[in-house]
């Protein structure tokens, strides 16, 4: 992918991309990731007609394109999910610092395996720390830092990756995300929210930086503007090369099956299409 994966863009995983040309995220682009990883898991867990486990959920599998859209890859690990609340054994497998407690103790998985991975991404979008890191205290995963600082949420700003710019807005943004991450790496499987519950969250979240209609149109009046001045100097817009960039799937009208939903503050999930990266 043009942009590399979610870890080269991350501060301390500089040290492990030393010769990397990528920027930090800022906070607006890592919900937008956040978002789409939460929806192509929804639909891998709940939408499809067969749900699947990937068990290997990190940011070296979430690759970004030139848009900064997210698509997830390595499906080297995945299991077909049992059906309704049972859970399947299978050999441990996957990376260390992702790994569900009750995936370690039994070696038996649910779609809360991947739940749990997911809100040890969040917390990494968050600190800018990897999962496991020199930085935190011996014998201590990030999960299990994080969870204690959200304890006390005065202490939430101490812990944010010093590359994010912050503001009010910012600041609210990623307290919501932090509680999500919270939640998703509850000790216990069953007190962990489904993906959809994950989409819920995130979606009005990325909402607010849309623009708005005016400012839809202004950039629409500037680019045509800026067409018509090209083409003034005989520069052929049609026949430039382009960046073609879609979404697969986004027309697919199979919904699949729904998972159990949960009990929420936000509701159900609403059906959606395939992700494009699934």
């Amino acid at each position: 992918m043009p942009q590399g994966n979610l870890g080269q863009h991350l501060l301390n995983f500089f040290q492990v991309y030393p010769n990397t040309s990528y920027p930090p995220l800022t906070w607006k682009q890592r919900v937008s990731i956040a978002l789409d990883v939460a929806r192509g898991f929804e639909y891998l867990h709940c939408l499809a007609q067969q749900s699947f486990i990937h068990r290997d959920l990190k940011p070296s599998n979430i690759l970004l394109g030139d848009d900064m859209r997210a698509k997830v890859e390595d499906f080297g690990l995945v299991k077909k999910a049992p059906a309704g609340k049972y859970s399947v054994e299978t050999k441990i497998a996957g990376t260390f610092g992702y790994l569900a407690p009750e995936y370690l103790a039994t070696g038996r998985v649910t779609t809360k395996v991947d739940v749990y991975a997911f809100g040890v991404v969040l917390m990494e979008m968050i600190t800018g720390r990897k999962a496991v890191h020199d930085s935190l205290p011996p014998g201590e995963n990030l999960a299990a830092w994080f969870r204690r600082i959200l304890i006390n949420k005065e202490n939430i700003p101490k812990a944010i990756d010093k590359t994010v710019e912050l503001d009010e807005e910012t600041l609210e943004s990623i307290h919501r995300v932090a509680e999500l991450a919270g939640h998703c790496t509850s000790r216990e499987p069953q007190q962990r929210p489904d993906m959809g519950h994950a989409v819920n969250v995130l979606g009005p979240l990325v909402e607010k930086w849309k623009p708005s209609c005016q400012e839809e149109e202004e950039r629409a009046f500037f680019s045509k503007k800026k067409k018509e001045e090209e083409e003034s100097f005989g520069i052929d817009v049609n026949n430039m090369s382009l960046l073609k960039l879609s979404r697969d799937g986004s027309k697919s009208k199979k919904h699949g099956r729904q998972c159990p939903m949960e009990t929420s503050p936000l509701g159900q999930s609403s059906l959606r299409p395939k992700p494009s990266g699934f």
